[in-house]
């Protein structure tokens, strides 16, 4: 049994794709993936260089934003506007971490 990329990939922004990987990955076409980095939903790496490469943790936003697409019916600009949404509540969820952890035990 062979692994495809989906089986066998870490999906940290230590790891480049390939155009070729992420519309493999994500299930949209390279069309739909050039729209996407148009409205803002993702970035490539360089985009002055073709083919374009991308951090391999796009795929977990990509996937996110194909769900919320299919699942509310969304547009291209409403699936930017909800990722943009969702990235800022993670970076929120992050911040009251660390500052949860410099509380001392009692305040927690």
């Amino acid at each position: 049994m062979s692994e495809g990329p989906a089986d066998s990939l870490w999906l940290h922004h230590y790891r480049m794709c390939s155009l070729t990987e992420v519309v493999e990955l994500s299930g949209l076409t390279e069309s739909e993936l050039r729209e996407w980095v148009e409205a803002g939903i993702l970035d490539p790496a360089d985009p002055q260089v073709e083919p374009w490469s991308f951090r391999a943790d796009c795929v977990v936003t990509l996937r996110t934003a194909c769900r919320l697409r299919q699942d509310f019916d969304l547009d291209t600009h409403s699936v930017a506007l909800m990722v943009t949404l969702l990235d800022r509540v993670h970076a929120l969820e992050a911040e009251v971490r660390e500052l949860r952890a410099q509380l001392p035990q009692t305040h927690r």
